[in-house]
């Protein structure tokens, strides 16, 4: 196992081992001493979504109560996305995107300070997330999927989207007190 940075570096692709046969495939998808030599962890939450081809979920952090992600698809095939929404980044209000599925052994780590969303690329998507700290419903802050200014190139032009989702602000009309500081 490894982790590379990606386009921003503290968003990281972690690459695991899978093994395949004519039986299936196996891949260790969390042991903590290996992540934690990687810098990644603890995680106290584990969660699973299902979705059908095109849902876009996303994007998606916590404020103050913020979290680091390690996602992964157990099932399909995504377009997965990080934001920097750290006021003060250099990298504030840019993106990485990243395809994963769930054959090929990439994971993408984000952490604390930036958004997250995914879309579907296929019938069924069974994705997984391990999060750093409980998730908080009053700390949930939502950024437009489509945000121009951020200008995602999702591949997908009009995807299913939740009501909570539709109605989000762009990354400028969200108060900067409401987005963690780099």
């Amino acid at each position: 196992m490894k982790a590379e940075a990606t386009r921003l570096p503290e968003v990281r692709r972690v690459i695991t081992q899978v093994f395949a046969d004519e039986r299936g495939q196996f891949t260790e998808t969390w042991r903590s001493d290996s992540y934690a030599q990687l810098c990644i962890g603890p995680f106290v939450q584990d969660n699973v979504s299902v979705s059908r081809r095109g849902v876009l979920r996303g994007l998606h952090l916590q404020h103050p109560l913020a979290q680091a992600k390690l996602v992964s698809v157990l099932r399909g095939v995504v377009f997965d996305v990080a934001v920097d929404v750290r006021v003060g980044s250099p990298t504030f209000g840019q993106w990485v995107g990243e395809e994963l599925s769930d054959d090929r052994g990439v994971q993408l780590f984000i952490p604390p300070g930036f958004a997250h969303g995914f879309v579907t690329l296929t019938d069924e998507v069974v994705f997984s997330y391990k999060c750093s700290t409980y998730y908080a419903p009053a700390d949930e802050r939502t950024v437009l999927w489509n945000d121009p200014a951020i200008g995602i190139d999702w591949p997908i032009e009009k995807p299913t989207v939740s009501p909570k989702d539709a109605a989000a602000r762009c990354l400028a009309d969200i108060p900067a007190e409401l987005l963690p500081n780099f």
